[in-house]
């Protein structure tokens, strides 16, 4: 239970403890469901409202561009299910500089929903502290969530909303040709490799089209818990020293 709860964590999900004794697999089932306003908050905001458009139109939309601005504008334009609620669509940051390395990131936090930039607030400022360590920046690495509008509370993505947005995902890996790719959270490592992020920590996946992909832990859990941080620069490192073979 603990390593579900750890999971959840380091993928963006944000919840109000109550004080209320009840399961916590039950909260999750009935998290749609008001709780008594005396004693208990709500845990996860219901899902989305139906998408008004298909995988087909995503997948229309995210072939046509020819380049990485041509891309951001087809997303700014898209009208995914929660594009509706957000203050921004957190568009991918392209680096003027590229290296080779891009990292794709777990849901928009609130940080980034308000500036519209991938990874801002403390979070970006731990990853560009770790990027500095192997001598990299933002100008030279570009960043992208896995999907580009913040979540009610910052839930986890439903299915549909994760599958509309990653013919996107998709292309601008195609434009941006990573030779390295950087997941960092849960849900990007199982959406890019397949991967239990807790038990293939750092763990290279080499993709169809010879990516190296490693899967790190999230910022904002290197924040919660310092003592794994040691593990992450590690894997930076190994990147570090694939940059400079491949």
């Amino acid at each position: 239970m603990n390593n579900l709860i750890k999971d959840l964590v380091m993928a963006g999900v944000q919840w109000e403890l109550s004080d209320t004794s009840i399961g916590f697999m039950e909260m999750i089932s009935h998290a749609a469901k008001p709780l008594s306003r005396t004693r208990t908050a709500s845990l996860v905001p219901p899902i989305s409202p139906a998408s008004q458009v298909d995988i087909e139109t995503a997948n229309a939309m995210a072939a046509r561009p020819t380049t990485m601005d041509a891309l951001i504008r087809m997303i700014l334009e898209f009208n995914h299910p929660l594009k509706a609620g957000v203050t921004n669509v957190v568009a991918p940051m392209v680096a003027s500089k590229p290296n080779g390395l891009i990292i794709i990131s777990d849901i928009p936090s609130g940080d980034d929903d308000a500036s519209g930039k991938i990874l801002s607030g403390a979070a970006g400022e731990l990853m560009d502290k770790m990027l500095a360590a192997i001598d990299m920046s933002r100008e030279n690495v570009s960043i992208m969530p896995l999907i580009f509008w913040r979540t009610p509370g910052g839930r986890t993505p439903t299915r549909i909303e994760l599958d509309l947005a990653r013919p996107f995902v998709n292309r601008a890996i195609e434009l941006l040709e990573p030779r390295v790719i950087l997941t960092t959270g849960t849900l990007a490592a199982l959406e890019i490799t397949g991967t239990d992020l807790m038990k293939n920590h750092g763990t290279e996946v080499v993709l169809p089209n010879n990516v190296h992909v490693f899967p790190i832990y999230h910022p904002n859990y290197l924040i919660l818990k310092p003592g794994a941080k040691a593990s992450v620069w590690t894997v930076l490192q190994n990147v570090q020293k694939l940059l400079k073979n491949v």
